[in-house]
Protein backbone atom coordinates (compact mmCIF):
# COMPACT_ATOMS: atom_id res chain seq x y z
CA UNK A 1 0.00 0.00 0.00
CA UNK A 2 2.71 2.40 1.00
CA UNK A 3 5.16 1.26 -2.15
CA UNK A 4 1.62 1.99 -4.33
CA UNK A 5 1.04 5.51 -2.96
CA UNK A 6 4.89 6.59 -3.44
CA UNK A 7 4.43 5.74 -7.09
CA UNK A 8 1.63 7.34 -7.63
CA UNK A 9 2.66 10.47 -5.95
CA UNK A 10 5.67 9.94 -8.52
CA UNK A 11 8.52 9.42 -5.17
CA UNK A 12 9.42 5.87 -6.59
CA UNK A 13 9.36 5.65 -10.54
CA UNK A 14 8.41 2.29 -12.25
CA UNK A 15 10.36 0.10 -13.16
CA UNK A 16 12.26 0.09 -16.38
CA UNK A 17 14.84 -2.43 -18.60
CA UNK A 18 18.26 -1.07 -18.70
CA UNK A 19 19.43 -1.17 -22.16
CA UNK A 20 22.25 -4.52 -21.28
CA UNK A 21 18.33 -6.31 -20.73
CA UNK A 22 16.88 -5.30 -23.70
CA UNK A 23 19.59 -5.48 -26.31
CA UNK A 24 19.63 -9.43 -26.00
CA UNK A 25 15.84 -9.70 -25.94
CA UNK A 26 15.64 -7.67 -29.28
CA UNK A 27 18.08 -9.97 -30.68
CA UNK A 28 16.27 -12.72 -29.29
CA UNK A 29 12.79 -11.79 -31.03
CA UNK A 30 15.04 -10.74 -34.78
CA UNK A 31 16.34 -14.83 -34.28
CA UNK A 32 13.10 -15.55 -33.88
CA UNK A 33 11.55 -13.82 -36.47
CA UNK A 34 14.52 -14.64 -39.17
CA UNK A 35 14.03 -18.33 -38.01
CA UNK A 36 10.27 -18.84 -38.56
CA UNK A 37 11.12 -16.84 -41.96
CA UNK A 38 13.91 -19.18 -43.03
CA UNK A 39 11.59 -22.23 -42.08
CA UNK A 40 8.76 -21.02 -44.20
CA UNK A 41 11.22 -20.21 -47.16
CA UNK A 42 12.43 -24.33 -47.26
CA UNK A 43 8.56 -25.04 -46.74
CA UNK A 44 7.79 -22.66 -49.70
CA UNK A 45 11.10 -24.37 -51.59
CA UNK A 46 10.44 -28.00 -51.07
CA UNK A 47 6.57 -27.98 -52.14
CA UNK A 48 7.71 -25.93 -55.09
CA UNK A 49 10.23 -28.89 -55.58
CA UNK A 50 7.78 -31.42 -55.64
CA UNK A 51 5.35 -30.19 -57.71
CA UNK A 52 7.96 -29.33 -60.25
CA UNK A 53 9.31 -32.81 -59.99
CA UNK A 54 5.57 -34.40 -60.33
CA UNK A 55 4.99 -32.27 -63.15
CA UNK A 56 8.18 -33.63 -65.08
CA UNK A 57 7.31 -37.13 -64.24
CA UNK A 58 3.90 -36.38 -65.38
CA UNK A 59 5.01 -35.73 -69.45
CA UNK A 60 4.67 -38.28 -71.74
CA UNK A 61 5.60 -37.90 -75.58
CA UNK A 62 3.14 -36.38 -77.95
CA UNK A 63 2.01 -39.79 -79.88
CA UNK A 64 1.25 -37.86 -83.30
CA UNK A 65 1.29 -34.20 -82.56
CA UNK A 66 -0.15 -31.50 -84.58
CA UNK A 67 1.64 -30.19 -87.69
CA UNK A 68 3.46 -26.36 -87.40
CA UNK A 69 5.77 -24.56 -88.92
CA UNK A 70 9.53 -25.72 -88.09
CA UNK A 71 11.09 -27.94 -85.45
CA UNK A 72 13.51 -26.94 -82.71
CA UNK A 73 15.66 -29.13 -80.91
CA UNK A 74 18.02 -28.48 -78.47
CA UNK A 75 21.11 -30.59 -78.45
CA UNK A 76 22.06 -32.80 -75.51
CA UNK A 77 21.80 -36.66 -76.10
CA UNK A 78 21.04 -38.88 -79.20
CA UNK A 79 17.46 -39.50 -78.24
CA UNK A 80 16.56 -35.63 -78.67
CA UNK A 81 17.89 -35.93 -82.12
CA UNK A 82 16.43 -39.01 -82.86
CA UNK A 83 12.89 -38.05 -81.87
CA UNK A 84 13.33 -34.51 -83.86
CA UNK A 85 14.73 -36.01 -87.48
CA UNK A 86 11.54 -38.90 -86.79
CA UNK A 87 9.25 -35.56 -86.58
CA UNK A 88 11.15 -33.66 -89.68
CA UNK A 89 11.01 -37.04 -91.95
CA UNK A 90 7.17 -37.32 -90.40
CA UNK A 91 6.72 -33.56 -92.42
CA UNK A 92 5.69 -31.92 -88.92
CA UNK A 93 7.48 -29.44 -89.38
CA UNK A 94 8.99 -27.38 -92.70
CA UNK A 95 12.35 -27.19 -91.60
CA UNK A 96 14.43 -28.32 -88.61
CA UNK A 97 16.94 -26.41 -86.14
CA UNK A 98 19.64 -28.09 -83.81
CA UNK A 99 20.71 -25.36 -81.34
CA UNK A 100 23.81 -25.82 -79.28
CA UNK A 101 25.70 -28.05 -81.86
CA UNK A 102 29.55 -28.53 -81.08
CA UNK A 103 31.90 -25.93 -83.50
CA UNK A 104 33.54 -28.89 -84.74
CA UNK A 105 30.55 -30.94 -85.21
CA UNK A 106 30.14 -31.34 -89.30
CA UNK A 107 26.88 -31.51 -90.83
CA UNK A 108 28.51 -34.94 -92.61
CA UNK A 109 28.76 -36.18 -88.86
CA UNK A 110 25.33 -34.77 -87.94
CA UNK A 111 23.98 -36.32 -91.10
CA UNK A 112 25.88 -39.66 -90.17
CA UNK A 113 24.77 -39.87 -86.63
CA UNK A 114 21.40 -39.16 -87.40
CA UNK A 115 20.76 -41.55 -90.18
CA UNK A 116 19.07 -39.26 -92.77
CA UNK A 117 19.44 -38.76 -96.33
CA UNK A 118 20.93 -36.22 -98.03
CA UNK A 119 17.02 -34.58 -99.11
CA UNK A 120 15.93 -35.14 -95.82
CA UNK A 121 19.20 -33.44 -94.25
CA UNK A 122 19.16 -30.23 -96.54
CA UNK A 123 15.86 -29.96 -94.23
CA UNK A 124 18.33 -28.69 -91.28
CA UNK A 125 19.73 -25.99 -89.95
CA UNK A 126 22.67 -25.69 -87.20
CA UNK A 127 23.26 -23.72 -84.70
CA UNK A 128 26.80 -23.44 -83.58
CA UNK A 129 26.54 -20.44 -81.62
CA UNK A 130 24.22 -21.26 -78.21
CA UNK A 131 26.47 -22.91 -74.76
CA UNK A 132 23.78 -23.46 -72.95
CA UNK A 133 19.90 -22.98 -72.74
CA UNK A 134 19.84 -19.25 -72.78
CA UNK A 135 21.92 -19.25 -75.90
CA UNK A 136 19.44 -21.78 -77.29
CA UNK A 137 16.51 -19.69 -76.72
CA UNK A 138 18.33 -16.53 -78.13
CA UNK A 139 19.33 -18.23 -81.78
CA UNK A 140 16.63 -20.14 -81.64
CA UNK A 141 13.91 -16.93 -81.11
CA UNK A 142 16.38 -15.14 -84.26
CA UNK A 143 15.97 -18.91 -86.93
CA UNK A 144 12.00 -18.70 -85.71
CA UNK A 145 11.84 -14.28 -86.56
CA UNK A 146 14.00 -14.80 -89.58
CA UNK A 147 11.78 -16.94 -91.22
CA UNK A 148 8.35 -15.42 -89.57
CA UNK A 149 7.42 -18.97 -88.31
CA UNK A 150 4.50 -18.47 -85.90
CA UNK A 151 4.19 -22.20 -84.56
CA UNK A 152 7.29 -24.10 -83.83
CA UNK A 153 7.87 -27.67 -81.96
CA UNK A 154 10.20 -27.89 -79.23
CA UNK A 155 12.13 -30.69 -78.18
CA UNK A 156 14.20 -31.47 -75.18
CA UNK A 157 14.15 -33.78 -72.50
CA UNK A 158 10.82 -34.49 -70.54
CA UNK A 159 13.17 -31.97 -67.43
CA UNK A 160 14.32 -29.71 -69.37
CA UNK A 161 11.19 -28.80 -71.10
CA UNK A 162 9.98 -26.32 -68.22
CA UNK A 163 12.76 -24.01 -68.46
CA UNK A 164 13.32 -24.30 -72.04
CA UNK A 165 9.53 -23.11 -72.84
CA UNK A 166 9.90 -20.70 -70.54
CA UNK A 167 13.37 -18.87 -71.88
CA UNK A 168 12.12 -19.61 -75.63
CA UNK A 169 8.63 -18.12 -74.68
CA UNK A 170 9.94 -15.03 -72.89
CA UNK A 171 11.55 -14.18 -76.45
CA UNK A 172 8.70 -15.33 -79.01
CA UNK A 173 5.68 -14.13 -76.84
CA UNK A 174 3.85 -14.43 -79.82
CA UNK A 175 4.54 -17.29 -81.51
CA UNK A 176 2.73 -20.74 -80.39
CA UNK A 177 5.49 -23.52 -79.18
CA UNK A 178 3.91 -26.80 -78.91
CA UNK A 179 6.36 -29.02 -76.33
CA UNK A 180 7.59 -32.40 -77.44
CA UNK A 181 9.49 -34.17 -74.25
CA UNK A 182 11.48 -36.72 -74.73
CA UNK A 183 11.80 -39.40 -71.65
CA UNK A 184 14.59 -41.94 -71.59
CA UNK A 185 13.16 -42.74 -68.28
CA UNK A 186 9.93 -43.16 -66.87
CA UNK A 187 9.80 -41.14 -63.52
CA UNK A 188 5.93 -41.16 -63.08
CA UNK A 189 3.82 -42.31 -59.80
CA UNK A 190 6.56 -40.25 -57.75
CA UNK A 191 9.26 -43.06 -58.99
CA UNK A 192 11.79 -39.72 -58.80
CA UNK A 193 11.84 -40.44 -55.64
CA UNK A 194 13.57 -43.86 -55.49
CA UNK A 195 16.16 -43.37 -58.39
CA UNK A 196 18.62 -40.79 -56.60
CA UNK A 197 20.29 -40.06 -59.96
CA UNK A 198 16.78 -38.69 -61.43
CA UNK A 199 16.34 -37.19 -57.98
CA UNK A 200 19.90 -35.35 -58.86
CA UNK A 201 18.82 -33.95 -62.09
CA UNK A 202 15.20 -33.03 -61.17
CA UNK A 203 16.73 -31.01 -57.70
CA UNK A 204 19.40 -29.24 -60.34
CA UNK A 205 16.72 -27.90 -62.93
CA UNK A 206 14.72 -26.86 -60.05
CA UNK A 207 17.61 -24.62 -59.19
CA UNK A 208 17.95 -23.24 -62.64
CA UNK A 209 14.24 -23.44 -63.45
CA UNK A 210 14.08 -20.86 -60.28
CA UNK A 211 16.85 -18.81 -61.57
CA UNK A 212 15.35 -18.53 -65.00
CA UNK A 213 12.22 -17.52 -63.18
CA UNK A 214 14.37 -14.56 -61.13
CA UNK A 215 16.03 -13.84 -64.96
CA UNK A 216 12.21 -12.86 -65.57
CA UNK A 217 12.56 -9.61 -63.73
CA UNK A 218 15.04 -8.50 -66.58
CA UNK A 219 13.71 -8.12 -70.11
CA UNK A 220 15.57 -9.68 -72.83
CA UNK A 221 15.40 -9.16 -76.54
CA UNK A 222 17.10 -10.79 -79.22
CA UNK A 223 18.82 -8.96 -81.54
CA UNK A 224 18.68 -9.18 -85.04
CA UNK A 225 22.52 -8.60 -85.63
CA UNK A 226 25.27 -11.46 -85.55
CA UNK A 227 22.78 -14.21 -86.26
CA UNK A 228 24.84 -17.24 -86.15
CA UNK A 229 23.06 -20.04 -88.08
CA UNK A 230 24.27 -21.89 -90.46
CA UNK A 231 21.80 -22.37 -93.64
CA UNK A 232 20.94 -25.81 -94.76
CA UNK A 233 23.79 -26.53 -97.73
CA UNK A 234 24.56 -29.41 -99.76
CA UNK A 235 26.24 -32.30 -97.61
CA UNK A 236 29.81 -32.63 -99.52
Amino acid sequence: MGQDALAASGTVSAPRFSPAVRGPRRRTIVLRRLLFVLVIAALVFAGGFGIFATHVSSLNTPGNPSKADAIIVLTGGQSRLDAAMDLLKADKGERLLISGVHPSATRRQLQLATGSDKALFNRVDIDRAALDTIGNAVESAKWVQSHAYQRVILVTNNYHMPRSLLELGRLLPRATLDPYPVVNTRLDKGNWLAKPEALRVLFIEYNKYLLALARGIVPVKPSAENMVVVQAEAAE
